[in-house]
């Protein structure tokens, strides 16, 4: 199966399992008079919305080169990630301003009301359900080495995290007595503020590609291992690189004996850019500038 088939699976099967806990917990919270776990269906909500981005950005990413994209499609990728953190962080904003509200409320007097039964049942199943997907999603995204699908296992992940909080919360409102309701609200501010810090671990990345960051140190210590490994070639120097979605890019000033013939001096060249693909990958891309030693 092709890399881009696999990820369409991995995410479908991800989007359905999502939309089914949409509505179930969005049932639950109603019936249950939970604010944590509405709060917990909005986050789910957000995780079909971000497997239909994947499903959409990763079919245009997967396109090979062309007249309008020299270097291929592969930060179409890179967008989708930035949108599902983006959207992560809108639906963490608008958890924590609701369950500020209902805190604020509590504290002029207010009475909340207790959870039902049905609410807690409905964050158990989730955290059942997400972290079972978290590892399947995680796992096909490491093999493929898609970003927007391991970004995707995280909103998994996350979801599982804040169905954990709102099942503590929903948990004491109910068996603590009504002093204790405002542990619901307290828990969808939790699990929020724990979705801020997903959503800037997904979006930092995302951006430092789209603004052109250079790859990190490590990576372009072994791009120079690499160049410097070719026989007569000397002091690479002039190193630039980016990443193009699931591959790099790199461009490289290397000296040879001036003396050495044209085709001599190409099959150098050729032999760096076959390791270079061959280390990190087929699409990646190097640019070498020659210069003659003397």
């Amino acid at each position: 199966m092709s890399r881009e088939k696999e990820i369409y699976k991995v995410t479908l099967l991800g989007g359905v399992a999502n939309l089914l806990l949409v509505g179930f917990k969005f049932v639950a919270g109603t019936v249950g008079r939970s604010g944590a776990m509405l709060a917990d269906a909005v986050h789910s909500l957000s995780d079909f919305v971000t497997d239909l981005v994947v499903l959409v950005f990763v079919g245009i990413s997967s396109k090979p080169q062309d007249e309008s994209h020299d270097f291929g499609h592969g930060k179409f990728e890179t967008v989708a990630t930035l949108f599902i953190g983006l959207g992560l962080a809108a639906a963490a904003v608008g958890i924590v301003v609701n369950g500020a509200g209902k805190l604020a409320s509590w504290l002029q007097g207010e009475d909340l009301p207790s959870p039902g039964k049905i609410a807690l049942w409905g964050a158990l199943v989730s955290i059942l359900v997400k972290e079972i997907l978290f590892q399947y999603t995680v796992r096909k995204g490491r093999k493929l080495d898609s970003k927007a699908v391991v970004a995707n296992a995280w909103h998994h992940r996350s979801d599982a995290l804040s169905s954990i909080g709102a099942a503590v919360g929903i948990a004491g409102a109910i068996f603590l007595g009504e002093r204790w309701t405002v542990l619901d609200p307290l828990a969808s501010i939790v699990v929020g503020a724990m979705l801020v810090k997903v959503a800037w671990d997904l979006l930092g990345p995302s951006l430092g590609e789209l603004t052109e960051q250079s790859l990190p140190k490590d990576t372009e210590k072994e791009i120079l291992d690499i160049v410097q490994s070719v026989a007569g070639v000397s002091d690479p120097h002039n190193l630039r690189t980016r990443r193009i979605g699931n591959h790099i890019a790199a461009e490289i000033h290397i000296r040879l004996d001036g003396r050495l013939p044209l085709s001599e001096a190409h099959e150098k060249a050729s032999e760096i850019e076959r390791l270079f693909q061959k280390r990190f990958g087929e699409e990646s891309h190097i640019i070498i500038h020659m210069e003659p030693k003397d």
